[in-house]
């Protein structure tokens, strides 16, 4: 896989940890550069990490699936990006004065936005790409993506959250499609 394809997914996965940075920044008041920082981290840590869980989750089973592995991707990619589409009409409002990010908050959020990243690890497994270029680009994009969500969280406000998160889903649903096209109609060609 090229790095730009890799590059659009990782946008794409981070989408959920951006939406949730944006809604972090509008509702949390009181924000400095250490708790920006620390959330945007964790969103990245996870989401580095979670591809490598699933790719070596999916390695055990490669050899028997490898007559279908294009549509189980296509479907893991197709599922999340309509999860996420799905999600971004349920964003919630909570406004907060001070920093209310716990460590187990922003913990179950950190794996709550990495879900989906998971199941992108197990897809590349299935299609026999090594993981450990794409989990580092995944992270890096993640951390990127929500550290400037927050801070478009706390200048912007609301005016994007729930189109991120459905921008996201398209670049996912429209990644399984090139995979499975390329893995039947371009491979017959």
């Amino acid at each position: 896989m090229d790095f730009f394809s890799i590059l659009v997914i990782a946008v794409g996965l981070a989408m959920d940890a951006f939406a949730v940075s944006v809604a972090s920044g509008v509702t949390i008041t009181a924000m400095g550069l250490r708790q920006t920082v620390t959330i945007a981290l964790s969103f990245g840590l996870f989401q580095g990490i979670m591809p490598v869980i699933g790719w070596l989750a999916g390695i055990g089973f490669r050899d028997y699936i490898a007559a279908y592995d294009h549509w189980l991707a296509f479907f893991l990619l197709t599922a999340i990006g309509a999860k996420m589409i799905y999600e971004s009409f349920q964003l919630e409002e909570d406004r907060c004065d001070e920093f209310c990010m716990t460590g187990g908050r922003l913990f179950l959020l950190s794996v709550a936005t990495s879900i989906d990243a998971l199941a992108v690890g197990l897809s590349f497994s299935l299609l026999n790409i090594t993981i450990l270029t794409p989990a580092l680009i995944i992270g890096v994009v993640t951390f990127l993506l929500s550290y400037l969500g927050i801070i478009l969280g706390q200048r912007v406000g609301h005016v994007f959250e729930g189109k991120i998160e459905i921008a996201g889903g398209i670049v996912l649903i429209l990644i399984g499609l090139k995979i499975l096209l390329e893995h039947t109609v371009l491979r017959a060609v």
